[in-house]
């Protein structure tokens, strides 16, 4: 017999639990289980978004669902199914939220601050520039090109024309790894030293060149090879 969430102690669930100690310290099937808020006569909510977080194997695929592949899933009906859309939508739009002030880059952890959670989940290869004025605050975001890193295709021009035009003082550039794995190519590292000689040309310094992984990051700065 399966076990109910009115079997289970009541500070042992998971709404409960997340008022005892927090949301930052309860697990993503319990976090998954107060969205959907309950589950069928014969599986607990637990149970079911243990199984839903299982079958997307985790959090990382479970973001790019679609609504037909949540109600594929059995006990994951049309309403279950908005309602984790909305979810991970409500914390996309958080994420990217930003206040009026622009945000400042000291170090290759505050540049993978701003952009690891945006890019560490990305199935294809995503290279972005961020431009900084001479606070070192962010000015803008572009996203240069989206395919496998290639000296061929990342063009210094297309990269420093937006600074130009923007009058960036420095910028960054960073492109992520999907496989999770942020340390660099060979072909990273002939893209960064191309940038940094064009950057000199035209008096404006390539800042650092990230390597997003999953949760990880690698920077060509701290590295030596800008």
């Amino acid at each position: 017999m399966p076990i109910m969430i009115k079997d289970v102690p009541k500070d042992d669930r998971p709404r409960e639990r997340l008022l005892k100690v927090g949301p930052g310290q309860v697990s993503n099937a319990e976090l998954l289980a107060i969205i959907l808020g309950s589950g069928t006569k014969s599986e607990s909510v637990l149970s079911l978004s243990n199984r839903l977080l299982m079958h997307f194997e985790g959090l990382k695929l479970l973001n790019d669902a679609t609504i037909e592949e949540l109600i594929a899933i059995k006990g994951i009906g049309r309403a279950k199914g908005v309602l984790v859309l909305a979810a991970i939508e409500l914390g996309k739009r958080m994420n990217g939220f930003q206040s009026g002030d622009r945000y400042v880059i000291r170090s290759p952890e505050d540049g993978a601050d701003y952009i690891m959670e945006d890019m560490r989940v990305l199935n294809q290869e995503h290279f972005v520039a961020l431009f900084l004025n001479t606070k070192n605050q962010v000015i803008h975001r572009q996203t240069i090109f989206i395919g496998s890193l290639n000296a061929s295709i990342v063009h210094p021009r297309e990269v420093f024309r937006e600074a130009v035009k923007r009058s960036a003082a420095s910028i960054i550039v960073a492109h992520n790894h999907p496989s999770g794995d942020p340390t660099p190519s060979r072909e990273d590292i002939h893209v960064t030293r191309r940038l940094v000689e064009s950057g000199k040309m035209i008096g404006i310094e390539l800042m650092d060149h990230l390597i997003i992984g999953n949760r990880k990051f690698v920077s060509l700065k701290e590295k030596g090879y800008l």
